[in-house]
């Protein structure tokens, strides 16, 4: 039992180390910036969209609801209240909906996957990158899907919550923490099939799909792991970010939340990448 134990420790152990030393390269953390500064150029404009969609298409009041739901999920209670007020301004001066609009919001949004490319065909060894309008066709589509099973969790969670509500002869939906366990239970299925399309689609390669799958589910949870973290930390951060960046540290957070899920998904890029290079089998002589 002991050299079982032994041994699958240190099975464990040879997994993570290459995983960790990518971590602290370098060209990791300047790809992991990149996309950082990447999502904070796209997060507004990207909640925009979804917020018009559930409200102006859709008509759907509980989506929207679940919308900021999801964002007060991932963001402290006094940026949350930042973002809420300011997006339901934007939306107030955007109705009706716009369809060109949207579209304009999607092109901007859809820039944070130009640096996850080049990541990771850094870590795939993909041969080059696509040319600019792949890349951007490429991107819009993953903005489209990915951005459909983000509503998708908001309006199963919205329904969720109004059909147990109903059940429970509340005429304001469920209590707020069931409502919170339905966006998850929808939530985290979709992150894990959006994680799942990005690492399949974006490098310039040929993945087969099943070799990613794993990576995808186990950064769709660390990622959640990496959430509470964030959160429970912020109360140590919020005045030191305060004084050495003024009205700027709310921007600066984004970007650090950014930083930390980009590194998580860079790392489990790595992970599935060198386990398909170990998986290859050995070239034979001649070959």
């Amino acid at each position: 039992m002991f050299y079982l134990t032994k041994s699958t420790s240190t099975r464990i152990r040879e997994s993570i180390e290459p995983t960790l030393r990518y971590a602290m390269e370098t060209e990791a953390h300047v790809h992991a910036l990149a996309f950082a500064a990447s999502v904070l150029l796209s997060f507004f404009p990207f909640l925009i969209v979804m917020l018009s969609i559930a409200r102006n298409l859709l008509h759907l009041p509980e989506a929207v609801n679940a919308v900021f739901l999801a964002l007060r999920d991932y963001f402290p209670d006094e940026l949350f209240v930042f973002m809420k007020r300011n997006l339901m301004a934007v939306l107030e001066s955007r109705r009706p909906l716009q369809l060109f609009s949207l579209f304009l919001l999607l092109l901007t949004a859809n820039a944070v996957f130009l640096p996850l490319e080049v990541a990771l065909n850094r870590i795939w060894g993909a041969t080059g990158n696509r040319p600019y309008w792949k890349n951007q066709l490429l991107s819009l589509a993953l903005i489209f899907a990915c951005g459909a099973l983000a509503m998708l969790s908001f309006v199963l969670a919205a329904v969720n919550r109004q059909v147990l509500g109903a059940m429970l002869g509340v005429r304001s939906g469920a209590p707020y923490w069931i409502s919170v366990a339905f966006f998850k239970l929808a939530a985290i299925p979709a992150s894990i099939l959006g994680l799942f399309l990005v690492y399949w689609l974006v490098p310039n390669r040929k993945i087969a799909p099943l070799r990613v799958l794993p990576a995808a589910i186990l950064v769709g949870v660390a990622l959640e792991a990496v959430k509470n973290i964030n959160l429970a930390i912020w109360p140590l951060f919020k005045s030191k970010l305060q004084s050495e960046y003024g009205p700027f540290y709310i921007s600066v957070t984004v970007v650090l939340f950014s930083f930390a899920a980009a590194m998580v998904v860079l790392a489990g890029a790595e992970w599935a990448a060198r386990r398909e290079r170990e998986r290859a089998p050995a070239p034979t002589d001649g070959e």
